[in-house]
This record gives C-alpha cells, sequence and structure tokens, in this order.
C-alpha cells in the first residue's frame, strides 16, 4: 500500500498529528487558569485583608467584629481544605496553583498569628515560632529544588488543621476554660510546628546528599 501525501508531509516535516487535523489518543489536556480550585485559592487570598479589617475593628476588642473575623478566617481555612482535593481529583493541577496556594496559607495563619499578638491575645514566642518555621520551610525548599522535591507528609496537614482550630477559637470573643482550651489547642500546634519543622529538615538533608540534579522524589 503507497503511502498518501499528507503522511509522507508528516513524515518529512515532523508536523503532528493535532496539526494535521487528528487529535492524538495521549495528548494531554490544556487545564484553564480559571479552574474552581485556582479560584478558591484566590478567593482565600483575597478573604486575607478583609480578615486583617474585621480584627482590628474598634481596637480588635469589639465581639461582634471578632466574631466577623474568626468567621472569615474559617471560610478561608475551608477554601484550603477543598482546594487541592479538587485539583488533584479533576485534574486541575496548575503552575499558578502550586505557587498560590502556599502563599495564601502563609499569609492567612502568618495575618492571624501576628494580629493575635499585636492585640495582646498570643505570646509573641508563639508568633515568631510560627512565622519562623514557615520561613525557614520555604528557604529549605528553595535550596533542594534542583536535587528533590519533598513531598507534604500527614504532619503538615495535622500541624495546619491544629493551628487554625487553635486560631479560630482565639478569635472568638470567649472566655473562662474556652478560652484556655483555645491557648492549649495553640500549644498543641506550636509542638506540631517544631516537630514537622525538624522532619522537614531531616528529609531536605536526605534529598540534598542523596539526590542528584534534575532527581525527585514521588510526591
Amino acid at each position: 500500500m503507497s503511502a498518501q501525501p499528507e503522511e509522507i508531509e508528516r513524515r518529512w516535516t515532523g508536523a503532528s498529528p493535532i496539526r494535521s487535523g487528528i487529535v492524538a489518543p495521549h495528548a494531554e489536556p490544556v487545564v484553564p487558569l480559571m479552574n474552581i480550585a485556582n479560584i478558591l485559592t484566590m478567593l482565600r487570598i483575597a478573604l486575607v485583608p478583609l480578615f486583617v479589617v474585621a480584627l482590628f475593628v474598634d481596637g480588635g476588642h469589639d465581639p461582634a467584629w471578632r466574631i466577623i473575623a474568626a468567621a472569615l478566617f474559617g471560610i478561608a481555612a475551608i477554601t484550603d481544605r477543598f482546594d487541592g482535593q479538587l485539583a488533584r481529583k479533576y485534574g486541575l493541577v496548575t503552575d499558578f496553583g502550586k505557587l498560590a496556594d502556599p502563599i495564601a496559607d502563609k499569609a492567612l495563619i502568618g495575618s492571624a498569628v501576628i494580629g493575635l499578638s499585636v492585640l495582646g491575645d498570643l505570646a509573641w514566642w508563639i508568633t515568631l515560632v510560627i512565622c519562623g518555621r514557615e520561613i525557614g520551610v520555604t528557604l529549605l525548599r528553595l535550596a533542594v529544588v534542583r536535587r528533590g522535591v519533598i513531598p507534604a507528609g500527614r504532619g503538615g496537614k495535622l500541624k495546619t488543621l491544629v493551628q487554625s482550630l487553635a486560631i479560630a477559637v482565639l478569635l472568638l470573643p470567649l472566655g473562662g476554660w474556652l478560652a484556655s482550651a483555645g491557648m492549649w489547642l495553640m500549644y498543641v500546634a506550636v509542638a506540631l510546628t517544631v516537630l514537622t519543622g525538624l522532619d522537614y529538615v531531616g528529609q531536605a538533608m536526605r534529598v540534598w546528599f542523596a539526590g542528584g540534579p534534575g532527581r525527585t522524589r514521588g510526591a
């Protein structure tokens, strides 16, 4: 059987089946930037300044505004729960999402603990530990990115969950044992923050010494 003119042209020019009007069965679909996962991430970023404003209205101790601030924080924290799941489940992972999602997380948690410390509701050493850990992990990630990728572990997810719960309780105008419960939750969050940070350092060292340029570890 003789080759058709179109087939001969593809052989000599290297034209792809897609350009020739034929869709290859293994072609990967293009993920749109404005998908539901990225929209939720951008919503979380947009809620951060609104949360900060609500937290500091009337000196930061008006019960109604503290409830509003806690509600905004809760909504933003919930979007963090779902955007990653939606992206992985429906194949909506994008480079923008990989960059924006951790930025949104750090902006939300960081603004909350700094705001609570400014208002005198949270010791500054706790805020420094939490923010210092996040900055240190970010620098480590940049240092080893060419040698390997460190997957997110369950400890890190648990740390974020406990941090969010503790912050939400401390934002609410509570007293007595409920306020004490919020502080104990925060102490647990600090312990998880330190432990997961040390674990990340260990993983980064293993990637640095065992991995080579261009090698990656499974995410």
